[in-house]
């Protein structure tokens, strides 16, 4: 028989016991269940290192389980919208198609593999394990990474504004006929650079085909009263534009003038000023006005000339002989403003505006201002036997230097002091040494001028800085009163031919030189004066006259067919060759102020006949020897 109060102590134990047992069957189950979860997570991990968390894609490719590698050949094959996707760009009615590629918009499959990669792979444990979960239950969505060019696109706007820009062009006016005619303005567009790339890229970013319109900026002209624009273009095509010289000018020059027809297209409409003070200015089209000017300039120059005297032995006072020229250069600038502002005042003639310079020596100079006080030297040379165009050529060449006066230190250029030789300048054709013979041309006598210049300057003790001889000895230059030859006069020659061959010397002295020429052609001589004051210069020279002589070749006899049967005429002369040396010792006082030497070699000369086919005798025969 059991002991009633041992029976409940008995059961509780039973209870306590039961629970434990359930407690330890609990621990150890959710003990297994845990390992087993880390087994089976640790086991995710390790299959997936190197590789993207399952249910990630990148825009609808799905790349879970590829590796980086993998995952970026995958994008590249699938998204193509950069290649070939579609942007059509739009203004108006004008349209350009473009891909996205075109347009700046780059796939970097490389950079959105790799953020497919990073998810479930950032933050704590917890938090990558939440993450991994979500992307293999719910799936994880991601964008590419998209690389935008700005420059690619700034490329592309920049060629299509090319046929969309288009400058505001104000009001305007034009001629038709005499008649304005106002042309009305246009409205000026421009790409919108700025916007018009926002719009683009974000378009782009959508990976969508798509129509954009361009920004375009509009600028509208400035509204101008064009009323007195337009009269005042009709009263300057009225009547003819004159240009003028200034009054009192030495030469007559212009009027220039401009018909209405001429006017016309020269013609300008500037706009000058901004926003409300903008205006029309009517004017000369500036490049061509200052074109024909500066052609016209040349024309209208004028070098400054001093006065012409002649000194009278009298009084010992200057005469008057040609009055001074005041030089004149066209000022183009300030003509072209000129013109500008009159024409713009309604005025038809305008004064061109010149740059005057007056000469050094004017009418009113005076022999004591010049230094100029007697007769310092006086050449004289003959040209017996000369013919009548020669005579002329001497007088014409010789009034260049008549009354003409050189500046203290100045050096003075023959050729630089004469006209051209032409016949318009009132020379006539006669004998010139040209090349190896004498033939007809234009100037023949102008050394007779030149040699006596030149002797002038060697015997006043001036330096002379360039001379030429003659090729031979012309007999011209060796002849004295009464037709008589000097020997000892040879070698004291010089020859011009303008502008090539040139005499020059200077006046070395303080004061001014006056120069007067007489040309006789009674007594053949002329006569070649040097006024100013005298510094006490003397003149010693010596000739070794004509040394080395040579006998001049056989004459020539060449047929002209041009002369008559049984005429025979003398072109050229014969002249024994030789060689002379002239010394000059120029003295101040007692002192040798300067020496020189001139050596001349002339040629030996040939004479030379012409006759007419058929004449008698001709060629003559001569000896060999």
């Amino acid at each position: 028989m059991n002991h009633p109060s041992t029976l409940p102590r008995q059961s509780n134990r039973a209870q306590i016991f039961t629970i434990e047992q359930v407690l330890l069957a609990l621990l150890g189950g959710f003990v297994l269940f845990f390992g087993a979860l880390m087994v089976g997570i640790a086991g995710f991990q390790v299959w997936h290192t190197g590789r993207i968390y399952p249910g990630v894609s990148v825009a609808g490719v799905p790349v879970g389980g590829m590796s980086a590698t993998r995952a970026t050949e995958a994008i590249v094959q699938t998204i193509t919208y950069p290649q070939t996707g579609r942007i059509m760009l739009q203004n108006g009615d004008q349209r350009w198609l473009a891909s996205p590629a075109q347009l700046g918009l780059i796939l970097d499959a490389d950079a959105s593999a790799q953020q497919a990669y990073q998810v479930g792979r950032q933050g704590n444990l917890l938090s990558r394990l939440e993450e991994q979960f979500s992307a293999w239950q719910n799936g994880r969505q991601l964008s590419p990474v998209l690389v935008f060019n700005q420059q690619l696109t700034i490329n592309f706007l920049h060629a299509i504004s090319e046929q969309i820009d288009q400058p505001v062009v104000e009001p305007s006016l034009k001629v038709d006929g005499d008649k304005a005619v106002i042309v009305p303005g246009q409205v000026g567009q421009q790409v919108d650079f700025s916007t018009s790339m926002d719009v683009i890229a974000t378009h782009m970013r959508s990976l969508q085909d798509t129509l954009i319109n361009l920004t375009v900026a509009e600028t509208p002209p400035t509204p101008i009263d064009l009323t007195a624009q337009t009269r005042l273009l009709e009263s300057i095509l009225s009547q003819p534009l004159t240009l003028t010289m200034p009054p009192n000018q030495p030469d007559e020059k212009g009027p220039w003038e401009f018909t209405p027809a001429d006017l016309a297209p020269l013609l300008m409409f500037e706009p000058v000023g901004q926003g409300a003070d903008l205006h029309l200015e009517v004017g000369i089209q500036q490049a061509a006005l200052a074109d024909y000017l500066s052609k016209l300039e040349p024309k209208l120059h004028l070098e400054p000339q001093n006065a012409r005297f002649i000194f009278n032995d009298d009084t010992r006072q200057l005469d008057v002989l040609q009055s001074a020229v005041i030089g004149r250069r066209l000022d183009v600038a300030a003509s072209l403003n000129s013109v500008q502002s009159k024409i713009r005042a309604g005025e038809h003639n305008m004064p061109l505006e010149f740059v005057f310079t007056p000469p050094a020596v004017t009418d009113n100079t005076t022999a004591d201002q010049l230094g100029i006080t007697e007769l310092l030297h006086e050449e004289v040379s003959f040209f017996y036997g000369s013919s009548y165009d020669r005579v002329q050529n001497i007088t014409t060449a010789a009034s260049n230097f008549h009354g003409l006066l050189v500046a203290p230190g100045e050096s003075f250029s023959m050729a630089a002091s004469m006209e051209d030789i032409t016949l318009d300048n009132g020379y006539a054709e006669a004998l010139i040494i040209f090349g190896n013979q004498t033939i007809k041309g234009v100037g023949g006598g102008v050394c007779q001028v030149s040699t006596t210049l030149f002797r002038s300057a060697f015997f006043s003790g001036f330096p002379i800085s360039e001379r030429h001889a003659h090729a031979y000895r012309v007999s011209y230059y060796e002849k004295t009163a009464g037709n008589t030859i000097n020997p000892n006069l040879a070698g004291l020659d010089a020859t011009v031919f303008v502008p090539l061959v040139d005499l020059k010397f200077t006046n070395d002295s303080p004061y001014w030189l006056l120069m007067e020429t007489y040309v006789n052609p009674t007594y053949s001589s002329l006569v070649w004066k040097f006024y100013s004051t005298s510094d006490g210069r003397t003149v010693k020279w010596k000739t070794t006259g004509p040394i080395n002589t040579q006998e001049p070749p056989k004459p020539l006899y060449r047929e002209n067919p041009e002369l008559k049967t049984g005429e025979v005429k003398q072109v050229d002369w014969e002249a024994e060759g030789a060689d002379i040396t002239v010394n000059r010792e120029v003295f101040r006082g007692d002192q040798v102020y300067f020496s020189d030497s001139f050596y001349t070699h002339y040629q030996p000369w040939q004479a030379i006949y012409e006759y007419g086919p058929g004449t008698e005798g001709m060629p003559p025969e001569q000896d060999d020897d």
